[in-house]
């Protein structure tokens, strides 16, 4: 097996992982070698390791054995790690008492792995993300702590993940002493339901509230999950009383998130809330520009004809992963067959992403724009209130969810604060009507129309 057969393997898991876990989890991951049926990989921390291995293992056996060799074992090693003043050996977990967290350390034992890509000098600012931007860079700088907590929140690649690496990465650059942590809700569960099963709940809390800065991404992972809501409500309680920073993630804004408690919603709003809007055709075309610049060194002789950024970054609208990965893929496939990148050649070898890639239109995204529209509050849309000035910009984002998505009517009652089906079905019929008698609902139905699927 050789650096090629992974890269083989890394494709084919990326396809039955989904895109999240392949870049937290197994792109980190550097192949070692492979012997008597034993592949191994090095990792960043040991717990990366066990994750990979209690969650993906099987899968990577399965896609390594496809490759023609078999494999009966993954090991996963941690290289030798510097501090500031010693070289000690990684951590491994102890079998009765939970590590503590060595200053410096921006991933140590119980975090994700940061990517070394997401730095500030490789976000591509626009006027879409540039509050979140100024945000994120604010409290890299580390010092005072100015609002706390800082909460991102935007779909699928935008660029939430991103601007937490690279907080961190500023972090550990200013101030190596600090003690930063950055890892999932879903890590930080599994952290507290191991703790739980071995009896190390004091060790547990001493961990977390040790931390100088606590960065948890997709926060909305442990709605619904009650235990594991009272020790983050706890834990967030306990490092904002000793003034130290915590950026929080999550696909939406905290008011938004269905089965998170009440009292976590209000502390997660105590700080600053950014919205990560969707990228316009500007932003795209700079992110395609800077990462082109990037493949220069790499594929020297390639040439790139005109028009081909801007027909990838009018096409691929809404996710940057995989417009960055459309563009990947173009060089790659042009490097090969030794041709100039043409119109004809991206048509032709991305036809798969840019039918993929038409525009779908979310329901957050209609209640968004309705919310601004309109003029009203999404909680206020959400709310029981059933006067004409939250009523009929209710019923027109239930009418636009059934003629612009795939959603049935229970599904578009439940997105809309728990209604019944019948007050969709209601409101559809509702807005119908008034198109037929009043030509401002008209327009503006027609106005929002147009503005979601631009």
């Amino acid at each position: 097996m050789t650096n090629d057969t992974w890269g083989q393997v890394k494709d084919a898991l990326r396809n039955s992982v989904g895109q999240n876990n392949f870049v937290t989890w197994i792109e980190p991951l550097e192949f070692v070698g492979f012997e008597n049926g034993v592949a191994e990989f090095q990792v960043a921390t040991s717990f990366q390791g066990d994750w990979v291995s209690r969650n993906f293992g099987e899968q990577i056996k399965y896609q390594i054995g496809k490759q023609g060799h078999d494999v009966s074992r993954l090991i996963f090693s941690v290289p030798r790690r510097k501090t500031a003043a010693t070289k000690l050996e990684a951590p491994t977990r102890p079998p009765k008492k939970l590590a503590t967290i060595p200053p410096g350390t921006a991933d140590a034992l119980l975090g994700a792995p940061l990517d070394k890509r997401f730095t500030f000098d490789r976000f591509v600012v626009g006027k879409p993300n540039e509050l979140a931007h100024a945000a994120a860079r604010r409290v890299g700088e580390g010092g005072p702590v100015t609002f706390n907590p800082l909460f991102l929140y935007g779909g699928v690649g935008l660029g939430k993940t991103h601007l937490m690496h690279a907080i961190a990465w500023e972090l550990q650059e200013r101030s190596p002493e600090l003690k930063v942590v950055y890892l999932s809700a879903e890590q930080f569960m599994y952290r507290f339901i191991q703790a739980l099963r071995d009896k190390q709940m004091m060790d547990f809390k001493e961990l977390f509230r040790s931390v100088d800065v606590l960065m948890v991404d997709d926060v909305q992972f442990i709605a619904g999950k009650e235990s594991t809501q009272d020790e983050f409500f706890h834990t967030f309680n306990a490092l904002v009383d000793q003034n130290k920073q915590i950026i929080i993630s999550a696909d939406r804004a905290p008011g938004e998130i269905d089965g998170l408690e009440e009292r976590i919603k209000s502390r997660l709003q105590w700080g600053l809330v950014v919205d990560l809007h969707p990228t316009d055709y500007e932003l795209r075309l700079g992110i395609l520009q800077k990462k082109v610049e990037g493949y220069r060194a790499q594929y020297k002789d390639l040439e790139i004809s005109d028009g081909v950024l801007e027909f990838l970054a009018h096409r691929i609208s809404t996710n940057v992963r995989v417009l960055e990965g459309a563009l990947t893929r173009l060089f790659a496939f042009a490097s090969l067959v030794g041709r100039e990148i043409t119109l004809d050649m991206a048509q032709q070898s991305l036809a798969d992403i840019l039918r993929a890639s038409d525009r779908k239109v979310t329901m957050d995204e209609i209640m968004r724009k309705t919310c601004d529209y309109y003029n009203v509050r999404m909680s206020d849309l959400l709310s029981p209130k059933r006067s004409r000035n939250i009523a009929r910009p209710r019923q027109m984002a239930m009418y636009l969810a059934k003629h612009l998505t795939q959603r049935s009517y229970p599904e578009i009652g439940k997105r809309f604060g728990g209604r019944d089906h019948t007050t969709v079905i209601h409101a559809v019929r509702k807005i119908e009507e008034l198109k037929a008698q009043d030509s401002q609902v008209a327009e503006d139905a027609e106005l929002l129309r147009r503005m979601l699927e631009a």
